[in-house]
């Protein structure tokens, strides 16, 4: 499915062919991605758990994000929003518009689920543009602090890796687009 199409620019559903390409993209952005990680996001896609959205920048896949109908850990486990997971424009096509038109159609499609989405960000400073991004779009944070791998952290606590998995969690109203 097509969820947005300019002259450079088309949003869609993830396909399996996609995977291989952010792989390589992302090994060599000196990132460890996990190939079997995108056919699991496919497979929850396939079972209508998520929506997994791609965007192909003149042809080529240039990011993607995962819009999960609910949180399933976190702070928002019982509040049944929708959560974005795993937002992520790949370097050489960022500062193009992409990021801010993937995240226009992610919450797009959760507003049909519900009229609050949420997400959580890393902490550390190469998450920073995702950071400044969504304050930017009207994410404000939940106010529980710092998670580490779905555990709420604790005041004096000492948490031993700073890695992605340390997160803080930010949520956002969503208007209807009649």
């Amino acid at each position: 499915m097509v969820y947005y199409e300019d002259e450079k620019l088309v949003i869609r559903n993830m396909e399996e062919t996609d995977g291989p390409v952010f792989v390589k993209e992302l090994t060599a952005q000196g990132w460890h991605p996990d190939p079997a990680g995108y056919m699991s996001r496919l497979k929850d896609q396939s079972e209508e758990k998520c929506t997994a959205l791609t965007a192909v920048y003149e042809g080529c896949p240039a990011g993607y994000v995962y819009v999960y109908l609910r949180a399933d850990d976190g702070p928002f486990k019982e509040k049944g929003w929708p959560i974005i997971i795993d937002f992520n424009v790949l370097k050489k096509y960022q500062r193009k518009g992409i990021g801010n038109r993937l995240m226009d159609v992610a919450e797009q499609v959760a507003v049909q689920y519900a009229d609050t989405v949420c997400l959580g960000v890393g902490v550390c400073d190469s998450y920073g543009t995702a950071q400044r991004m969504y304050v930017r779009r009207g994410y404000i944070p939940d106010g529980s602090g710092v998670w580490y791998r779905g555990k709420q952290c604790i005041q004096y606590e000492t948490v031993c890796t700073v890695d992605d998995d340390l997160i803080l969690y930010f949520y956002k109203q969503l208007q209807c687009l009649s």
